[in-house]
C-alpha cells in the first residue's frame, strides 16, 4: 500500500515538473517571436524591467527551462540508442 502511495506521489511530481517545464520552454518560444517580430518592424528590440522580484522570477524561470531542455534532450538522445 505505501509502495503504491510513492509511486503514484512520483507520478504527480514527474507531471508537474514536465507541465511547468514544458511551459516555460513554450513560454520562451513565443517571447522569441515577439522579439523578433519587433526586431523586423523597429530594427531594434529594448525591454526594461523595474520590478526586482519579477527580474528575478523571470531568471529562476529562464534557469529552469535551461535545465529541463538539457534534460530532455539528454533523456532523448539516449532513447535512441
Amino acid at each position: 500500500m505505501i509502495a503504491m502511495k510513492t509511486t503514484t506521489h512520483d507520478r504527480r511530481i514527474r507531471l508537474l515538473l514536465h507541465s511547468l517545464g514544458l511551459s516555460s520552454l513554450g513560454g520562451a518560444i513565443f517571447l522569441q517571436i515577439l522579439v523578433f517580430t519587433d526586431i523586423l518592424q523597429h530594427g531594434y528590440f529594448m525591454a526594461v524591467e523595474n520590478n526586482p522580484a519579477i527580474l528575478t522570477f523571470e531568471i529562476v524561470l529562464t534557469a529552469f527551462a535551461l535545465i529541463y531542455f538539457i534534460y530532455m534532450y539528454r533523456r532523448f538522445i539516449h532513447s535512441i540508442k
